[in-house]
C-alpha cells in the first residue's frame, strides 16, 4: 500500500496528464471502474476482478492524493473513516454482550437504526435517500418521489411540451457556441425525455438498454457483411457504412419474423 501511495505522488509529480486532473475530472472514471468490477465478477475471472479491483482502488488513492495536497485528508483519513463507520454500524459484531442473536433482516434494520441516528442534526431533504445510482435512474427516482406531492405535470402532454421547450434552449445555446450552456441545457433536454418516458410508463434505463444492445448487434451484422464482402470498414464512407447498417437492419428484421413464424407454429403444433 505504501507503495502504490509513493507511485500515485510521483505521478502527480511527474506526469502531465495526472497532474492536470482535479476531484472533478476524475468521478467519471471511478464510476466506470464500479461498473467494470460488476462486469469482471459476473465474468467469473478471478484475474479480471484482481485487475478491475485494482483500477477501482486506483480511484480512491488519485483521488485522496489530490485532496491531501489540499491539506485537506490523506489515504489514512479515509482508510480511518471507514474503519470507524463499520465498526459504529455493526455494534451486534463489536459490542456483541449486549445483543442476542440477530439474523441478516434484524442486521439489516439495525444498520439504518444507525445510519439515520448518523444524519441527526444535518439539513434533511426527502431525495436524501434516494442513491447516487446511474443518472437515468437518479433522475426517475427524484422524479417519482416529488410527484407525489403534486411536484408533477399532469399527463404526457405536458412533460413533452416541456420537453419541446428544452430542446428550444439547447438549440439556442449551440447557436451561442458556450460548452457550459451546451452541457447544461443537454442535460434539461435529458432530464425531460425521462421524464416523457416515466409519464409513458417506460423505464429510460430499460428502454436505453435496449437500444444500445440493439445497435452492439447491428453494428457487429455490419461489421461481419463488410467482412463476408471483403471490405475495410473504417475506410467506408458514410453513405456505405448506412448502405450496411440497412442491410443489417433487414436481415435482423427478416431473422426477427422467422422467429416469431416458429415460435407461432410450434404454439399451434401444440394446440
Amino acid at each position: 500500500m505504501e507503495q502504490l501511495l509513493s507511485v500515485m505522488r510521483e505521478l502527480r509529480e511527474k506526469c502531465p496528464w495526472d497532474q492536470q486532473q482535479t476531484p472533478e475530472s476524475l468521478t467519471r472514471y471511478a464510476i466506470e471502474e464500479a461498473y467494470e468490477v460488476e462486469a469482471a465478477v459476473r465474468s467469473g475471472s478471478t484475474d479480471d476482478v484482481r485487475d478491475e479491483l485494482g483500477d477501482l482502488l486506483l480511484q480512491v488513492v488519485f483521488q485522496s492524493q489530490m485532496y491531501s495536497e489540499q491539506d485537506a485528508f490523506d489515504f489514512n483519513d479515509v482508510v480511518q473513516a471507514i474503519t470507524d463507520k463499520l465498526i459504529r454500524r455493526h455494534p451486534h459484531v463489536f459490542q456483541a454482550e449486549q445483543f442476542a442473536a440477530l439474523t441478516p433482516e434484524d442486521v439489516s434494520l439495525l444498520w439504518q437504526e444507525i445510519k439515520q441516528k448518523e444524519k441527526q442534526g444535518k439539513p434533511r431533504s426527502r431525495l436524501d435517500d434516494i442513491k447516487h445510482a446511474p443518472a437515468l435512474n437518479q433522475a426517475d427516482q427524484i422524479q417519482k418521489n416529488v410527484a407525489k406531492i403534486g411536484f408533477d405535470f399532469l399527463d404526457v402532454a405536458g412533460a413533452y411540451e416541456k420537453l419541446e421547450e428544452e430542446l428550444d434552449e439547447l438549440q439556442q445555446a449551440i447557436a451561442h457556441q458556450n460548452s457550459d450552456e451546451i452541457q447544461d441545457e443537454f442535460g434539461d433536454c435529458l432530464f425531460s425525455l425521462i421524464n416523457v418516458g416515466r409519464k409513458l410508463g417506460v423505464s429510460s434505463e430499460m428502454a436505453l438498454l435496449s437500444t444500445i444492445h440493439k445497435f452492439r448487434t447491428r453494428f457487429a451484422l455490419m461489421e461481419q457483411q463488410a467482412e463476408q464482402q471483403q471490405l475495410q470498414i473504417e475506410n467506408l464512407s458514410l453513405v456505405e457504412l448506412d448502405q450496411l447498417w440497412d442491410q443489417a437492419k433487414l436481415e435482423l428484421r427478416k431473422r426477427a419474423m422467422y422467429e416469431h413464424d416458429q415460435q407461432t407454429s410450434a404454439k399451434l403444433d401444440v394446440d
